[in-house]
């Protein structure tokens, strides 16, 4: 098993992870930023309960979590809908009776720019990348509050922070509202014992990106070749256990004097000219 970092104040906590699967090949040894989140966890002995649209996706991490001897529930849930959000917090609360940990984990990108994407695809990308942040935060903050503690950390990307190079200008903008929305919310709880912070993905690695570079489809080989011929000035992209040790040291008690950040794991890219 990989060498990560352990934090022995996690130990005996328990994790809600809203998008545990992971998109694309199953055939490597390659993981999906959530799945990654949860395995790091599950190695400092966090208690994981998981949510994917796929349910066949969130048991496929589940099992992974299981063979190095993690404990790793899952379920289904559309996070885009507050009565299915609502749903897995219940059974998390059934089952163990507190959320000391929330990652929001959900996003996905679609090209387009203001003249050529439509209202309907707007829409959904706002759905899936910003409300679904929302209404889970909506459902676990005011467990967090009577618990008086409890850390949020939502996924983010540079492309709400800069130009990319490519047209997904709802992406972008839901993204940029994601690290507004933590930064504003860390401030009304941080009287109250949470934390809520971003990690902000660069260029990474995952069986998304394998699955564009695989596709039939010209537009998303040309996203693979997009993501891949990059001018990342550390020379290569990232992978899924660079945003999970990112997420998990922001869960810890090393961290616990941070709120309202955005930690950029990126290769130096949003510092350097290149796109």
């Amino acid at each position: 098993m990989t060498d990560f970092a352990t934090y022995p104040d996690l130990q005996g906590k328990v994790a809600l992870i809203m998008g545990i699967g992971q998109v694309g090949p199953r055939d490597t040894e390659t993981w999906g930023n959530g799945a990654a989140i949860a395995r790091v966890l599950a190695h400092n002995q966090v208690k994981i309960f998981g949510c994917d649209l796929s349910m066949d996706a969130a048991e496929f991490t589940a099992k992974r979590i299981h063979a190095e001897g993690g404990i790793c529930d899952v379920a289904t849930a559309d996070v885009t809908k507050s009565a299915d959000i609502q749903n897995v917090v219940n059974a998390m609360m059934s089952k163990y009776g507190r959320i000391d940990i929330l990652i929001n984990n959900v996003g996905a990108t679609v090209s387009g720019d203001p003249t050529t994407l439509s209202e309907d695809v707007w829409d959904s990308q706002f759905a899936l990348n910003m409300k679904s942040t929302y209404l889970s935060c909506q459902a676990v903050l005011p467990i967090m509050e009577k618990q008086k503690a409890g850390v949020i950390i939502n996924n983010a990307s540079i492309a709400g922070l800069r130009y990319l190079g490519k047209p997904q200008v709802a992406y972008n903008a839901a993204k940029a509202a994601v690290l507004q929305f933590t930064k504003v919310t860390a401030c009304l709880y941080a009287s109250k014992g949470i934390r809520l912070n971003c990690v902000v993905p660069g260029l990474i690695y995952t069986p998304l990106v394998e699955k564009f570079g695989q596709s039939d489809l010209e537009a998303d080989r040309e996203t693979y070749r997009k993501i891949t011929q990059h001018n990342v000035p550390m020379g290569r992209l990232g992978d899924a256990f660079d945003i999970a040790n990112a997420a998990v040291f922001l869960a810890s008690q090393s961290a616990k004097y941070i709120t309202g950040h955005e930690l950029v794991v990126d290769g130096g890219l949003t510092c350097s000219t290149g796109t």
